[in-house]
């Protein structure tokens, strides 16, 4: 009977772990008004109720965290942390392979280290989703994947396997050397191009083996004569995947006319693309608007040098202004410590003419909308994924620390940092 009291014990404990509440002076929910004198329940991982305490009693049994600031736990729109670390060596930088130039097979997960400082380091920021995986650096370097930023194993991490499909275009693809291709940007979209015919070629093959009908001779026939099904290629079945529009080209690319090649590229495949980095997207609004494609924006500090050099403090306002939808990212730095962190970057911009609201937005709601996980994370609503971000005051300002995480209904973090 001591044992099964104790085993009982264990469970009741366990139970009043899984269930916590946030109560703060004011809640962004991100799902309307900000609740001043707020309270945010969490049981079994997910959101139970969001509303002013006059009207949300928290029940006894729940853990309480209180905070001057609670936002929706961070949304971070375009990362590589976790397949690069903070190391900086060559055994935890997994983000390009540089054998080829077109790789979309390769999987994100496949090099995803859930146990990488960095993603600790961002968690203790108040970060609790990344969209993460391949990065700039070769024209098609693989794919990519939205994980939490906890668990032991990539399973655990795990919220969409695969996300996007990474492609770079101008300075960053070009390969160096003599004779190494692409060289050059129209050998880029040559390359491309060309990848998108062959996949539509063997998409067709496979449709009409598919739909076609036993063939009642073929088993009259030796094995010489009967036709063989054509051998699986993973790297066309992503490519075709693309042009269904199953998966989005997520596409690296800075100067103008670059992002002008990369719309007519898109038109031409009819691809579902989404545009990274735009430096230069105050140069070519009219044509990002009409194109459709939302924006994952360059990091608000990036170094404006090469390619970039026209990288602006004020490029989020402008994309906000046009009516073009957008979220920020910590993007990827060749340098120690390879990651920013989208809330920094978030409060230059919202000092930059974005603003508060738009700035907290575009790393929560906006950005899970554009990676397509608006239905678990990036705002406080009951029913998603208990991820909150607590802070000791405005969370944009310098002086303010984030003082406690809460991923999926766990208290994760209590530094403060």
């Amino acid at each position: 009977m001591t044992r099964w009291r104790i085993l009982i014990a264990l469970s009741l404990a366990a139970a009043c772990r899984a269930q916590v509440a946030v109560e703060a002076d004011t809640v962004y929910t991100m799902a309307g008004p900000a609740i001043h004198n707020g309270v945010v329940l969490m049981s079994g991982g997910k959101i139970e109720r969001v509303g002013p305490a006059a009207q949300v009693k928290v029940p006894a049994t729940y853990r309480v965290l209180r905070a001057k600031v609670a936002t929706p736990g961070l949304v971070d729109a375009h990362s590589t942390v976790g397949l690069s670390g903070y190391l900086n060596t060559p055994q935890d930088q997994d983000q390009v392979e540089h054998s080829a130039p077109i790789q979309p097979e390769l999987r994100a997960m496949d090099s995803y280290n859930p146990r990488e400082t960095l993603i600790a380091y961002l968690r203790s920021l108040g970060v609790t989703t990344l969209h993460t995986g391949h990065g700039p650096g070769i024209l098609l370097s693989g794919q990519t994947m939205v994980v939490k930023t906890t668990g032991a194993t990539v399973e655990d991490a795990m919220v969409k396997p695969l996300a996007m499909v990474a492609v770079t275009l101008g300075e960053g693809a070009r390969e160096e050397g003599k004779g190494k291709s692409p060289g050059t940007r129209a050998k880029e979209i040559a390359l491309l191009r060309q990848e998108f015919i062959k996949a539509q070629e063997y998409q067709k093959k496979m449709d009409k083996l598919a739909s076609a009908a036993p063939d009642k001779s073929d088993k009259d026939k030796s094995d010489k004569d009967k036709k063989e099904p054509p051998s699986r290629d993973l790297r066309l079945e992503m490519m075709a995947q693309v042009l269904k529009g199953q998966v989005p080209l997520l596409v690296t690319v800075n100067r103008a006319n670059d992002i002008v090649t990369a719309i007519r590229l898109g038109r031409e495949f009819n691809i579902h693309m989404v545009l990274d980095d735009v430096p230069e997207a105050y140069m070519v609004l009219d044509q990002i608007k009409a194109s459709g494609y939302p924006v994952l924006v360059h990091p608000t500090m990036e170094r404006a040098f090469g390619e970039s050099e026209n990288a602006s403090f004020e490029t989020a306002s402008k994309l906000k202004a046009a009516g073009i939808p957008f979220a920020l990212q910590s993007g990827f730095e060749g340098y120690v410590p390879k990651t920013r962190v989208v809330l920094f970057e978030a409060a230059i911009a919202a000092a930059n003419g974005l603003g508060f609201d738009n700035a907290l937005a575009s790393i929560t709601i906006d950005a899970a909308r554009i990676v397509g996980v608006a239905d678990r994370v990036g705002s406080l609503e009951t029913g998603k994924d208990g991820d909150v971000a607590l802070y000791d005051g405005d969370p944009f300002e310098y002086t303010t620390h984030c003082i406690g995480v809460v991923s999926d209904g766990k208290v994760v973090s209590e530094i403060r940092r």
